[in-house]
């Protein structure tokens, strides 16, 4: 079984490039797209998921194999299982992704990404410290399953987050109609990372936003809405710390107080937002205000 380099990691030095030469550009048309303690907290983070990453890789690693060693199939080295692997790996990813706004666990690891008010390079960079704790890695474990070799899904896995970090930018605006019809682009990630209502839980792709087509999650950049980032509620603080563990304090403070066993689970598995007494807004009740407001009604995608 050959042994794959991390191209996330040969991918770093292109990364820090990149973000210079952004930076730069931003300085010359616009400073707003810069904040530095943003920036700051953005690499800060992504330091520390590294770290993170690099304490929990046996544990992941030790559970693919195990996988594998019941798998299904037994899948070559060969050219077309590269590239089914690849498009597989993406539809967990977007099974990931989904799952990662629309549960609470998931969301107390993910939400570290959106956590930002600005959109740019560095921004991909802001990484969470908590992927194992929140199950992620699970996503991945029916590739191993089905025989995929561990080697290859993790190669595939780390192309595919080298592929999204030139899409966190507001440099680039529309790319050309076919490649938006089938590949994630700058301007549909931003739709991602954006809190207004219409655009809310939409485009959750990797590489492929076809996935979003096919399942109902497709929304449109649009140039009369620009996007606003951040999440619903902004953290208010460049503390790495609350940066990285508010929404999993949240969590404890929810169940603690709430009422009955189901509505404690409900705190934990329901989408970001629920609340037992209605009090609070999730993504649906934010965007169903906001619809009931709209006098034209809304474009079918």
């Amino acid at each position: 079984m050959p042994d794959l380099p991390d191209p996330v990691n040969l991918a770093v030095p292109a990364f820090i490039a990149l973000v210079l030469v952004e930076m730069l550009a931003a300085r010359i048309r616009g400073r707003h797209r810069y904040d530095p303690k943003d920036t700051l907290t953005s690499l800060s983070l992504g330091l520390g998921s590294t770290i993170a990453g690099v304490l929990s890789a046996g544990a992941v690693i030790g559970m693919a194999w195990w996988f594998w060693n019941h798998r299904l199939f037994d899948i070559p080295y060969v050219w077309w299982a590269w590239g089914l692997c690849f498009v597989l790996d993406d539809l967990a990813y977007y099974a990931f992704h989904r799952s990662a706004h629309r549960v609470r666990w998931f969301w107390a690891s993910h939400v570290i990404h959106h956590s930002s008010q600005h959109y740019n390079l560095s921004t991909a960079l802001r990484q969470t410290w908590t992927g194992f704790l929140s199950l992620a890695f699970i996503f991945r474990l029916p590739l191993f399953l089905i025989g995929f070799p561990p080697a290859m899904v993790l190669f595939c896995g780390g192309i595919n987050l080298i592929y999204q970090f030139w899409i966190h930018t507001e440099m680039i605006g529309r790319m050309p109609r076919w490649f938006e019809a089938v590949m994630n682009t700058p301007s549909h990630h931003r739709v991602h990372h954006a809190t207004n209502p219409r655009y809310l839980d939409k485009n959750y792709a990797g590489v492929f936003i076809i996935w979003d087509r096919m399942f109902g999650s497709f929304v449109r950049e649009r140039d009369d809405d620009r996007p606003r980032y951040g999440i619903v509620r902004n953290l208010g603080s460049y503390n790495l710390l609350w940066a990285a563990f508010h929404e999993w304090v949240g969590i404890a403070k929810d169940v603690w107080k709430a009422p009955g066993l189901g509505n404690k689970l409900r705190y934990m598995i329901a989408p970001p937002g629920w609340s037992h007494d209605g009090s609070r807004d999730s993504s649906e009740t934010i965007r169903a205000r906001w619809m009931a407001r709209q006098t034209v009604p809304e474009p079918a995608e």
